[in-house]
């Protein structure tokens, strides 16, 4: 008979976990040091050599980290995986190992502002260009392909938006193009969505967000899904080439199908030091375990929410892929069939003073720039986040004067109406 392969639920309470051999402990401890006793000389030059894999130094490494690491890789579906110490730090280690100055990579348009800033302005200084598609139009990704394309980025659900791209289809381009898909999957999570199995070879966190779910850690990750074949395109030196500091060690060949979370680990995160405080994957393992639970009671809030919201006379239109007639509601069902997750955004009919008044009202709602909490929060990001834009940025970015951006929480679906409803009162 063979051995059962665990469900989602289990996973996200079991995988990478096991009993504290040393204590007994049934909850993963917290390994809060910076480094690691070696048992002799040569064992430490195994490791330093990467002929062995173990702790080193909490920088490339960590046991409460490597448990979180196993967990959202499982649970993606993927080979291997790599914490850092943000989502944006996550996007910076993997373009690391893939780009060299000149290089180009297509994202797609209409998704989380940072983002759009850090691919703009932060990764030119590095010298990768970004080069711009739109999921509206799937062709716009072959059109952008040139010979310095190293990679496609896209998220599964877009922050704040709700374009949902087609994944499958981006996917088929990637590889007729030779290159990874990333997928952003921050907003879906693997519960509503495994971009893996829609043929991305990467997948991206916030862990800030749904899988931790809490608001009290930053964090990000990374997963390999082990399925990109680094030494065919011969275009990643990183990858392919042997590697002066680990003794001319080629990592494909070494590691096969976990080579790029290596190469995160080994080499950006050693350069860039992103590392991830172990207190926060404690408190971050601790969200996963109850991420099933939350995603049902956040997306079936939020569609009560959407459903009233499209209704409200003082609402001029709302965005959200779990309604039918949304523009993205067949793609929401292709792709997260158990829900459309939790952030949408609706257009006020007064423009940028009733955003401000409604965001000033309400109570139970938390006004603040994140998403992700098992609170609902708010915001209005003509007024905030994005103030200092011009009016055509603004709306460019998604963020025009009526625009009001919502996550919803995990509260009773009752009370979060009752206190919108409160808010746009006259």
């Amino acid at each position: 008979m063979s051995e059962r392969t665990p469900g989602f639920s289990t996973l996200a309470v079991h995988a990478g976990a096991q009993v504290d051999p040393a204590t007994g402990a049934r909850v993963t401890p917290i390994y809060q040091t910076t480094s690691y006793a070696c048992e002799n000389v040569d064992q430490a030059a195994l490791l330093f050599d990467l002929r062995n894999l173990g702790n080193v130094h909490t920088r490339l490494g960590n046991p409460t980290n490597a448990v979180l690491e196993e967990r959202i890789a499982a649970l993606e579906g993927g080979t291997a995986g790599v914490v850092t110490a943000s989502g944006h730090a996550a996007q910076v280690m993997v373009f690391h190992c893939l780009l060299q100055p000149g290089d180009e990579f297509i994202a797609a348009k209409g998704f989380y502002g940072g983002s759009i800033n850090q691919f703009n302005h932060a990764f030119r200084n590095f010298g990768w260009n970004v080069v711009w598609a739109d999921p509206a139009d799937i062709s716009s990704f072959e059109r952008a392909i040139s010979p310095k394309t190293k990679a496609i980025f896209t998220e599964s659900i877009a922050n704040p938006g709700g374009v949902i791209t087609d994944m499958a289809a981006v996917a088929q381009i990637a590889r007729r193009a030779g290159v990874p898909y990333i997928v952003d999957n921050t907003l879906a999570t693997p519960y509503l969505c495994k971009p893996i199995d829609h043929g991305a070879d990467i997948v991206v966190h916030s862990l800030t967000k749904f899988l931790g779910g809490h608001g009290n850690s930053i964090g990000g990750a990374i997963v390999d899904a082990g399925t990109f074949n680094w030494s065919r395109e011969r275009r990643y030196p990183m990858l392919c080439e042997p590697q002066a500091e680990y003794q001319g060690i080629v990592l494909h060949e070494t590691f096969g199908n976990f080579a790029l979370a290596i190469a995160c680990r080994v080499i950006a995160l050693r350069d860039i030091g992103a590392a991830l405080s172990p207190f926060n994957a404690f408190l971050i393992l601790a969200g996963i375990e109850t991420l099933p639970l939350r995603m049902r009671k956040h997306c079936d809030n939020a569609l009560a929410v959407a459903e009233w919201i499209s209704t409200h006379r003082k609402v001029a239109w709302l965005s959200y892929p779990g309604l039918p007639g949304d523009r993205y509601h067949n793609l929401a069902k292709k792709y997260c069939p158990k829900g459309a997750g939790a952030v949408f955004t609706f257009g006020l009919k007064g423009g940028y003073d009733a955003g401000v008044k409604l965001v000033s009202k309400v109570r139970l709602f938390s006004h603040l720039d994140n998403l992700g909490d098992n609170r609902s929060l708010i915001i209005h990001p003509a007024s905030t986040t994005r103030r200092l834009l011009s009016d055509a940025q603004k709306i460019q970015a998604g963020a025009g004067a009526d625009v009001v951006r919502v996550s919803i929480g995990i509260e009773d679906a009752e009370d979060i109406i009752a206190d919108l409803d409160q808010a746009l009162a006259d």
